[in-house]
């Protein structure tokens, strides 16, 4: 409890609060969050009272010992009261547990219910909150933002509680006891606040610039640490730089340690002297009073024991409200986050998706992206740039296209001219702005996003894997898939050899993001993975400048299996895959310039004609 009171004694830092305003009813909707643990709480508040009202019971019965006991000599009054103070240290050190057991179940359970609250909502962002949010920004609200809304109902609440509680209990025992000692007591409160300030002004100052150095250093850290930043420090030499800047910050953190360390030892000497000088002065102005005859010597005793407890609930009581602040602060950027609408939300009257044939209609389909008023928070972006209307404009314009079950199709354009846009709305990673999509006849903001993208497998140029074993990235499509699936999937697409000659065959971990893989075998284990899910319908963005072409034909021979039987909307940059296609896209500026087969739009001489005879010339040769 140490730490809790030397914390209500410096304080919140103010600053972490200027500027900040609180949501209207925030405290009633934290109250209604606490529901679960309401009981607890008065539990857990009660505990606090008793604790604090029992404190007091030494230093009265101290008095007693002084006055009665001792002067008449009644060893069983001695023992009796000494028995009482041995017992009431067994009851305060018993609710010490209690209520440390309390605060532990309300505030883990309170940390759970908000993590998994906030990560659940997060998963059902659109895509679009992903590619305008700051990743940090969002790991701080599931981090620090929780773990302050936690301490609002454990520690600033337990805090002003149990600090108001000894103080009223106190000033009244001090008073029956004798006035006008408490009033000198009281009159020497500002001596023992003004150096708290002073100092715990300062302490707040350090304690923030350390702060900020860590996060520098732990941005660093990810940054540079990963396989891409590695990278990028190894190939330009600035292995010195880095080291040299981490180095500066490093020993700042620790020269603010030490001044720390020496500040916060200097604040406890400074009470420490204030709080035994205001007990010699309670003595000396009390032991004239004793002299006199106007009190007697266990009362003097007892007010010296009690005048120290009044200072620390009184200066904490002073940063009441930056601490309350802060606590509510944490818990509206918290429900800030929970309340950000999902436009993308099923409906009430959304069906289960099934039996899908394979068909994709586009009906006079336009499309703009959100702006980021409409998926993210200003809080949660880098930068200052945050538009309440979109800045691209409309990038689909008037899609009407019907894909067949069984179709390969293939979507061609140059770059910018909406592709990547059009593969994104059937698996509904975005909605239509106007018109409609259907998949297997549904309208696909009539079915449930989950049976909607069950029935689809997508593979992207550069596909993510998580950093864990070959086993588990598989298994992530099929979580129930035996070893013989596994093994079928990878044949399949071409990669069970490579697979089975590494020493830890499945169990191999591919490194952060499959680094430890090549871009072929990447998209092979991904295709694989396609497999085991099984699909209706493929979507593929075809990668070939960073493949050779050993991995390219092993590729290519994945492709054709996955694809067999199945519809497939390809972004195609092979030519093979191109002019093997059952029908060609051509997009240009967001609109379906051309459609058909190969040889016809190369007979039209249109945008297809041009594009056909770029790719030709930059395909190499096949190997003789």
């Amino acid at each position: 409890m140490r730490s809790n009171r030397y914390h209500g004694l410096v304080g919140s830092d103010p600053d972490r609060i200027a500027g900040e305003t609180l949501s209207e009813g925030i405290v009633a909707r934290v109250w209604a969050f606490a529901r679960p643990y309401r009981s607890m709480l008065v539990g857990f508040l009660v505990t606090i009272i008793l604790a604090s009202v029992l404190s007091l019971v030494p230093p009265l019965l101290f008095r007693s010992i002084i006055d009665q006991a001792l002067p008449q000599k009644d060893t069983g009054l001695l023992a009796l009261l000494a028995g009482i103070v041995i017992v009431a240290a067994f009851i305060e050190a018993g609710l010490s547990l209690l209520e440390r057991w309390w605060s532990a179940r309300i505030g883990e359970g309170l940390i759970f219910d908000l993590r998994s609250a906030l990560f659940d909502h997060v998963q059902h962002m659109p895509i679009a909150f992903f590619t305008r949010t700051q990743t940090g920004a969002l790991i701080s609200r599931l981090n620090n933002d929780v773990i302050g809304a936690q301490r609002a109902l454990t520690g600033t609440l337990g805090s002003v509680v149990s600090n108001i509680i000894v103080l009223i209990t106190t000033l009244v025992a001090m008073v029956a006891l004798d006035w006008r000692l408490t009033l000198l007591a009281l009159f020497m409160l500002p001596i023992f606040i003004i150096p708290a300030k002073r100092v715990g002004r300062r302490l707040q100052a350090i304690t923030r610039e350390g702060m900020d150095l860590n996060a520098d250093m732990n941005t660093t850290m990810t940054e540079r640490f990963n396989v891409s930043g590695a990278l990028l420090v190894k190939l330009f030499g600035r292995h010195t730089e880095e080291s040299t800047e981490f180095s500066n910050r490093a020993r700042r953190v620790a020269d603010i340690g030490v001044k720390s360390a020496v500040l916060n030892r200097a604040f406890f000497i400074a009470l420490g002297l204030v709080g035994a000088v205001g007990t010699a002065i309670v003595y000396w102005v009390g032991g004239h009073q004793v002299i006199s005859e106007a009190i007697t010597i266990g009362t003097l005793v007892a007010l010296a024991t009690l005048v120290t407890r009044i200072y620390e609930p009184l200066t904490s009581l002073t940063n009441a409200r930056v601490d309350i602040m802060t606590a509510f602060v944490s818990f509206d950027r918290v429900f800030e986050v929970l309340d950000l609408p999902n436009p993308l939300e099923d409906s009430a009257e959304a069906v289960e998706l099934e039996g899908v044939d394979g068909s994709i209609e586009f009906d006079h389909v336009s499309f703009t992206y959100p702006s980021a008023a409409e998926v993210s928070l200003r809080s949660l972006e880098a930068g200052t740039g945050y538009e309440t209307e979109s800045e691209h404009g409309e990038v689909l314009h008037d899609i009407s296209l019907s894909i067949h079950p069984g179709q390969l199709v293939a979507v061609v354009g140059p770059s910018g001219a909406g592709k990547s846009t059009l593969s994104s709305l059937i698996p509904r990673l975005y909605d239509v702005t106007s018109g409609s999509l259907r998949v297997g006849g549904t309208d696909v903001r009539e079915v449930t996003r989950d049976s909607l993208r069950r029935s689809m497998g997508v593979v992207t140029q550069d596909p993510h894997l998580f950093h864990t074993s070959i086993r588990q990235n598989l298994l992530y499509a099929k979580p129930d898939a035996t070893d013989d699936h596994l093994v079928a999937a990878c044949r399949a697409a071409q990669i069970h050899e490579l697979i089975a000659g590494l020493p830890d065959g499945y169990e191999t971990l591919v490194g952060e993001r499959g680094y430890r893989m090549s871009g072929g075998e990447k998209q092979r284990l991904a295709i694989a993975r396609m497999l085991l899910k099984d699909p209706a319908i493929v979507i593929l963005d075809e990668a070939t400048s960073h493949l050779d072409s050993e991995n390219e034909a092993l590729v290519q021979q994945a492709l054709a299996t996955a694809l067999e039987g199945r519809t497939a909307v390809v972004i195609a940059h092979r030519l093979s895959t191109i002019t093997s296609a059952d029908l060609i896209v051509v997009l240009d500026r967001g609109r379906i310039v051309e459609t058909g087969r190969h040889e016809d739009l190369v007979a039209n001489n249109g945008l297809y004609s041009e594009l056909y005879a770029t790719l030709v010339r930059a395909e190499p040769e096949p190997a003789a």
